[in-house]
């Protein structure tokens, strides 16, 4: 009988969904990715997306996978699911879809609601919280459908995150990890449970409680992949399938960020820093610090919503040269944009950005708009993209000190991951803005990796979880921070960037009063 020593991770991201088979070192043995258009948009501010596609995505990266002769299936011990946040599905008594899923880059809002009233309402106004609790009721998809689309609410038998959906398409159980929590639902994310049937949670999203699924924490068994799955997707039936956590907590100890101490960047589509804490702590009043990956701990993150997504937006809007200079030469067009930096010197000559290109709840408050100052007729696109990844940095460096703050814990060193990690001048940067070492992992999927982490904890292929992240994660580059740059951008950050919110936010409030947007 031969050993099992594999394992095999599915992460399902906004553009594509990867499957992976790692080792007990950490090590990637095989990879498939099937990419996908990562959203479609009826109408302005919405995202969605077909539940199919991702399921389709996944029997097709998985069987592809599978496929390889050099993959010994008999050796694959578990799955290990990890999917992106905050995307939701209605799905009937079947599992079939009832509509697309809004996914979480979703910005429509459900205005006029009645606030909640009674001793809530109450305790809310003298807390100063009224207009927290209406933005979340504003957010939630919930309300949406329950409000527009009433019938499919009505014929509703489960509401999902995407991560549910996926594990009953494996499974055939309505079930889902706590770790993956990570939305606009009546979730307890302090006890890290379903919300007490007297919270107020019930009130700002009126769910009723049969509609959602059974939670079990990371490292516990969610089912076993049935032999319909099997069929279509190639992962031999029976195996099982552990509860891991959303794709950021799995970022984080698949970046071997396991101590508090240890920041954990995440330069992807939305932009985050991280710290694992085994107490609750909201970085922002009534915004929670989430489940992490490890059980009965919690994520305390602060996010840049647009985040790298604005390194995107350059590449469409400005960077039409490298992009053709890339088809030309057979390079990445990343490395055309990252020497487009290597000119311009630390601090952008004084071209500052703060990253606000969505609006949020507070600091940014929801009339919050992006914003560059100091241009002179010196300035470049090189100089443009270097301030987006300065500004970028910047609100991540406000982060960690709101983070330092709330929790009294001092993040002494950075990893990073993400797309933004393998910039060296991303790397660089986030280093002397910080004025501390930035890591990046040897592997870029990090994600995967802190998912099959979970799982060979949860198999009792290691003994607990300081021992299998010390076994399979590898730091890679390490980047100390140039302590001249670190004054500058110290200086940068301190006497302007800091200040530029506060400066522009009633310029942000006229903007928002004349022309409604953003909403």
């Amino acid at each position: 009988m031969s050993e099992k020593d594999l394992l095999l991770a599915i992460d399902n991201g906004t553009q594509s969904l990867k499957a992976l088979i790692f080792d007990l070192e950490g090590q990637l043995i095989a990879k498939e990715i099937v990419a996908f258009k990562p959203y479609f948009s009826e109408h302005p501010a919405w995202a969605e997306q077909a539940p199919e596609i991702f399921w389709q995505a996944l029997c097709q990266a998985c069987q592809r996978l599978l496929s390889k002769q050099y993959i010994a299936r008999d050796r694959i011990a578990g799955v290990a699911l990890t999917t992106q946040r905050g995307t939701v599905i209605n799905v009937d008594k079947n599992g079939e879809p009832l509509r697309p899923a809004m996914l979480w880059l979703d910005q429509r809002k459900t205005y006029g609601q009645a606030p909640v009233g009674g001793l809530w309402g109450l305790i809310f106004k003298t807390a100063r919280l009224t207009k927290t609790v209406a933005y979340l009721q504003q957010e939630a998809e919930a309300n949406w459908i329950r409000i527009y689309q009433p019938d499919i609410w009505e014929k509703t038998h489960k509401y999902l995150l995407l991560s549910g959906y996926l594990t009953y398409k494996l499974t055939s159980k309505f079930v889902d990890s706590i770790g993956c929590q990570v939305g606009y639902i009546p979730f307890d994310y302090k006890n890290l449970r379903w919300a007490a049937g007297w919270s107020w949670k019930w009130r700002v999203l009126p769910i009723d409680p049969s509609v959602l699924p059974e939670l079990v924490a990371p490292c516990q068994t969610l089912g076993e992949i049935t032999t319909t799955a099997a069929k279509v997707t190639g992962i031999p039936a029976g195996l099982p399938l552990i509860a891991t956590a959303a794709d950021k907590a799995c970022e984080v100890i698949g970046s071997g960020s396991f101590d508090s101490s240890i920041g954990c960047l995440s330069y992807g589509t939305t932009a985050t820093i991280n710290v694992t804490h085994k107490k609750y702590v909201e970085p922002i009043p009534l915004l929670p610090a989430y489940p992490a990956a490890v059980p009965k701990f919690h994520t305390i993150e602060v996010q840049v919503y647009r985040g790298y997504w604005m390194v995107n937006w350059f590449k469409e809007q400005f960077g039409y040269p490298e992009r053709q200079a890339a088809e030309t030469q057979g390079v990445k067009a990343e490395e055309l944009f990252d020497r487009l930096v290597d000119a311009i010197p630390p601090g952008s000559m004084g071209l500052m950005l703060q990253p606000f290109w969505s609006p949020g709840l507070k600091n940014p408050g929801p009339e919050a708009k992006g914003a560059i100052i100091g241009f002179g007729d010196v300035h470049s696109r090189g100089h443009l993209y270097r301030s987006i990844l300065e500004g970028l940095a910047y609100a991540l460096r406000e982060g960690k000190e709101r983070i330092e703050k709330r929790t009294r814990i001092s993040i002494t060193s950075l990893r990073v991951s993400g797309g933004g990690s393998q910039s060296r001048n991303a790397m660089q940067l986030t280093a002397d803005i910080f004025g501390l070492p930035a890591a990046r992992p040897i592997l870029y999927e990090t994600s995967g990796l802190g998912a099959s982490i979970v799982a060979a904890v949860g198999l009792e292929l290691y003994v607990d979880f300081e021992t299998a992240v010390k076994a399979m994660t590898h730091v890679g580059d390490v980047f100390e921070p140039d302590m001249r740059n670190h004054r500058l951008y110290d200086a940068l950050y301190r006497h302007v960037y800091k200040k530029m919110y506060k400066r522009l936010k009633p310029l942000y409030q006229r903007i928002r009063e004349i022309t409604g947007y953003p909403k």
